[in-house]
């Protein structure tokens, strides 16, 4: 089990000029890969993963200790989560048979494999 402190972004859908343009959710899920490769995530043959996603500084200190560990049944939907971590450190994803993905609330966000060697 290893716990990375990056906080979890979803693949955006791209175009061709996302090679020029600089759209924000593009500009943040390429920061996500390149900090994900700086850490030397590896992913075998299975992936399970337990992503925490950050609580909005809006919400109040009753309702961030109330929500800390609690599913999040929110956007950014879970598969585009997994689908942004196996791009940012496979080219080929396909020898991936088995993926188990969970993702809760928590103060800041991060992510943690599970079984990783």
């Amino acid at each position: 089990m290893k716990e990375y402190a990056i906080t979890p972004v979803a693949k955006p859908r791209q175009t061709r000029s996302d090679k020029w343009k600089k759209r924000p959710a593009v500009m943040r899920y390429r920061a996500f890969a390149d900090e994900v490769r700086a850490a030397g995530l590896k992913i075998g043959e299975t992936l399970n993963v337990v992503f925490y996603m950050p609580m909005p500084k809006s919400w109040s200190k009753r309702k961030r200790e109330k929500m800390r560990c609690e599913p999040h049944q929110q956007k950014p939907d879970i598969d585009n989560l997994v689908k942004a971590l196996l791009d940012a450190v496979l080219d080929d994803d396909s020898h991936v048979y088995e993926i188990r993905a969970v993702k809760f609330w928590d103060e800041v966000g991060s992510f943690t494999i599970l079984g990783e060697e």
